[in-house]
């Protein structure tokens, strides 16, 4: 593979392995085991000796590609695919830590991720503090001796909120602690957590990189001594694997995955300008535009905007939903960074089992929606939203 190649490049062609077949859309690999020519020949590829597949818990030459293609995308040394993005987010962490270790984490996480580092990780002894992660000394002061983890996704899911990467990164190497992002919403063509720093980068592949709704898939990219001395084992035992044929369906999502997500972000960017200036809007959050609360650090880490737009109405849970169901062309669903443009209401889904004051916190009010924009027309979307505003007293 050229390492001259650029991103849509990369994309289609990146870590391509063709069978005796030559055949010319990636082959998949269905199969749970492999075979050797000799009792020699396997003892010596249990060994380590010899490259080659043993067990497809462990990989597959279809997984082996998607990885590979993320690697070349992230700009990492290796990689390891998992079966949903909770799984990568869920080894990413436990599979470095241990009892009476210390995790520090942005409170803006995705409801399931708080469950991980507030709920899950200390079932295990393993202490967590949540900050404000917008702002470094909130970081610094949650330090302890023990802290061995920093966690954190920017922009934030739903309100968009953006994170020091650099900074953050700088703390955590004066005291010898890793820093893992989930990227998934600056997408790996906007943000590249490595270069700013951070030591671990995790994805749901369900989002951008599949795109179309289709499967569910995760990825977690590091150094590959990261991965062989914390991530290789725990990945081995565990058993979060990718199915090969979800790995197969992301490699054809990923070829387009520069094509959609700039048309996403083209359609998010008109949609909050045109939200912006609605008189049921009370405030619209994206990262695009000038008046982001942190459009500073936007401008250092991030090349683009976001395909998300959060924004808050000023009726409440009562505009929120009148909204979402007057929609024609968007659709109410929890997922994002699909083809067609999604709407959610994050209070009553994706952060539903947050108390009233975790998600005021956050900034989630009764009438915050998240629009994930699609590929559709810019023209039809603007007019959906104009006719279901219409029927929401300004």
């Amino acid at each position: 593979m050229s390492k001259s190649w650029r991103p849509a490049t990369q994309l289609v062609h990146g870590g391509t392995l063709r069978s005796q077949y030559g055949e010319m859309s990636e082959a998949i690999y269905l199969t749970q085991g492999f075979v050797y020519d000799t009792s020699e020949a396997a003892e010596a590829r249990f060994k380590g000796e010899t490259e080659g597949f043993i067990y497809a818990r462990y990989g597959s030459p279809t997984n082996d590609m998607f990885e590979k293609r993320m690697c070349a995308l992230e700009g990492a040394e290796d990689a390891r695919a998992t079966a949903s993005g909770m799984a990568a987010v869920t080894a990413a962490i436990l599979c470095q830590l241990k009892a009476g270790d210390h995790i520090v984490a942005a409170r803006a996480l995705f409801g399931s991720c708080r469950w991980v580092v507030e709920t899950l990780a200390p079932k295990y002894g393993i202490e967590c503090t949540l900050v404000d992660g917008r702002h470094l000394e909130n970081w610094e002061k949650a330090i302890t001796p023990k802290t061995k983890v920093f966690f954190l996704e920017s922009p934030t899911n739903p309100t968009l909120e953006i994170v020091d990467i650099a900074g953050v990164a700088k703390l955590a190497n004066q005291v010898g602690a890793k820093v893992v992002v989930d990227n998934v919403f600056a997408t790996p063509l906007f943000q590249k957590p490595l270069e700013l720093g951070a030591h671990i980068v995790i994805y749901s592949a369900t989002k951008h990189i599949d795109g179309q709704g289709r499967c569910l898939g995760g990825v977690v990219l590091s150094d590959k001594a990261w991965i062989d001395e914390h991530l290789h084992d725990y990945f081995r035992h565990t058993g979060p694997a990718m199915s090969p044929f979800n790995a197969w369906t992301l490699l054809k999502g990923i070829e387009t995955l520069p094509l959609r997500v700039a048309q996403q972000t083209r359609n998010a960017a008109k949609i909050a300008d045109f939200l912006a200036e609605q008189k049921q809007v009370a405030r619209v959050i994206y990262p695009g535009r000038k008046d982001h609360p942190q459009a500073d650090i936007i401008a250092k880490q991030m090349t683009g905007g976001s395909t998300l737009v959060c924004f808050e109405l000023k009726g409440g849970k009562e505009a929120a939903f009148k909204l979402q169901n007057a929609l024609d062309v968007v659709t109410i669903s929890n997922n994002l960074g699909d083809t067609r443009s999604l709407i959610t209401h994050p209070a009553t889904t994706t952060h539903k089992n947050l108390s009233d004051e975790a998600r005021a916190e956050l900034g989630i009010s009764a009438g915050t929606v998240r629009l994930s924009a699609g590929i559709e027309d810019t023209d039809d979307l603007l007019e959906d939203f104009a006719q279901a505003l219409s029927k929401i007293p300004a």
